[in-house]
């Protein structure tokens, strides 16, 4: 016994009638009686006699009308119900996100969502650019957000915002504002560890003027921007890192913007979706929320 055969011998019952039912149901009428059929092998008795032209429920059809009039009523407000909710922007969004943009740009966001959306609270996991790709491609994240372009059959990636590589140095390593590109590569340089978005894009600027990392003097590696930030304030090196994360160093001057000559990088932030999982409301309300404060942003 199915939600569809009692709504089928609802119609029949209230009408008297297969023709009416099937009329009302838009079902042919040997649909209807088969469905009949099958509802009364079911049970194991008769719910309709049929006289001539005419049919009469059965004492058994009075009783099962009240409990299916009953069932139908209750799905129909449960099905209301469950539409109420997915309408309803509210619950847990968890979020991959790469160093930067899960650092520097997703509070900002949060911040402007949550106004609008108060019933809605965050689970930020920030790692490099390849974890939050493998966990978009594991199921174990629904949206992630990285640093650098992402090619996979199963990956979206919708461009977010610019960002731009620059070249930072303590003060007191660097007295210039601006260096051939020579004196750069001869520099002792601090760098984040492969899998950051940031190394990556960094790397292949680098080697479209055919230079790699082998050909630089690399003074350490460090798992974080920040720990790369203190490392230079302190005068290991030189780095190339995201004007995003030094805005606050640049505007203090604890760090310094150099120019290099013929060294220009820029970037995309991009948002990963997976091709083949649907997005729940909750996520495709903060994907539209994420690319209007972009293009506010960018503006």
């Amino acid at each position: 016994m199915d939600i569809h055969q009692l709504k089928v011998f609802s119609s029949v019952y209230r009408n008297r009638s297969f023709t009416k039912a099937s009329e009302d149901l838009h079902l042919t009428q040997p649909t209807i009686s088969d469905h009949i059929r099958l509802l009364e092998d079911e049970l194991g008795c008769s719910l309709f006699d049929r006289l001539s032209r005419k049919i009469i429920p059965t004492k058994e059809a009075e009783t099962l009308f009240i409990h299916a009039s009953d069932i139908i009523e209750r799905l129909a407000h449960l099905r209301e119900a469950v539409s109420s909710l997915k309408k309803e922007v509210a619950g847990e969004l968890v979020i991959g996100a790469s160093t930067i943009p899960g650092t520097y740009l997703l509070p900002r966001d949060i911040a402007s969502f949550r106004k609008k959306y108060p019933s809605v609270f965050f689970r930020i996991i920030v790692s490099d650019s390849r974890e939050i790709m493998e966990k978009m491609l594991s199921h174990e994240l629904i949206l992630g957000i990285v640093g650098t372009r992402v090619s996979h059959k199963d990956l979206h990636a919708h461009a977010l915002l610019e960002d731009e590589l620059i070249v930072v140095a303590a003060p007191s390593l660097v007295n210039r504002q601006s260096m051939a590109f020579r004196d750069f590569i001869g520099l002792p340089m601090v760098l984040r560890e492969e899998g950051s978005g940031t190394r990556k894009e960094m790397e292949k600027n680098l080697e479209g003027k055919g230079i790699s990392l082998d050909g630089l003097t690399v003074a350490g590696y460090f798992s974080s921007t920040d720990a790369v930030k203190q490392a230079v304030k302190a005068g290991l090196g030189i780095s190339i890192l995201s004007r995003f994360s030094v805005q606050e160093e640049l505007k203090h001057r604890t760090l310094k913007e150099v120019k290099v000559s013929g060294l220009e990088m820029k970037r995309k932030f991009y948002v990963l979706t997976h091709r083949k999982r649907s997005l729940p409301l909750l996520y495709s309300v903060i994907l539209e929320h994420l690319k209007t404060s972009s293009a506010t942003t960018a503006a």
